[in-house]
């Protein structure tokens, strides 16, 4: 049975990227590659992924700043989903498809992409609202040492959790979260 999961690291008091959009406090950060809840563990489970604008747009920034559209490689090769209102600058041949509908009406689309595979909701507070949907099945969130005390809220809504896992990785404290369903 396939899983939708929030996957993604935070700071201590909760932002997952800063006022600016920079990842930069989480680069700085000791990690072991093969530690718990390690990225090419979770990888390899997930079948589609979703992300919203801003997540797109700082792969976009990151990956790519230096390098001509046609030298672009998306560094995923699952189908993937991008939530926007916006036009944004596509990715040549990477298995991307935009759209502005609510993703509760395209998580169906992304579960069957998925096949048994997870899906991953890579960035975006808003799109972990899917827990209020009742489609979220776990967050799995890296907490790193250090405080921002503004920027892109981890979760800006209220979800029930029940913690399953934790485990040290380096700097960070890894945890993994059940989505608690409402009885009914």
């Amino acid at each position: 049975m396939s899983l939708t999961q929030y996957y993604t690291a935070t700071t201590l008091d909760g932002f997952i990227a800063d006022p600016d959009n920079s990842l930069d406090w989480l680069f700085t950060r000791e990690q072991d590659e093969d530690g718990p809840m390690n990225y090419g563990a979770f990888i390899a489970h997930v079948g589609a992924l979703a992300m919203g604008s801003t997540t797109y747009q700082w792969i976009l920034g990151h990956e790519f700043a230096d390098k001509p559209p046609e030298q672009w490689k998306w560094p995923y090769d699952i189908p993937g989903w991008v939530f926007t209102h916006r036009q944004l600058q596509v990715v040549p041949g990477a298995p991307i498809e935009f759209t502005s509908a609510a993703v509760t009406e395209v998580h169906q689309q992304m579960a069957a992409a998925a096949g048994d595979r997870n899906i991953w909701i890579v960035g975006g507070g808003d799109l972990a609202g899917l827990g209020e949907a009742g489609l979220l099945d776990e967050v799995i969130v890296s907490i790193a040492p250090v405080t921002l005390g503004a920027g892109a809220p981890l979760l800006p809504r209220r979800i029930e959790l029940r913690l399953d896992e934790t485990a040290r990785n380096g700097d960070l404290v890894c945890a993994r979260y059940a989505v608690v369903r409402a009885p009914g």
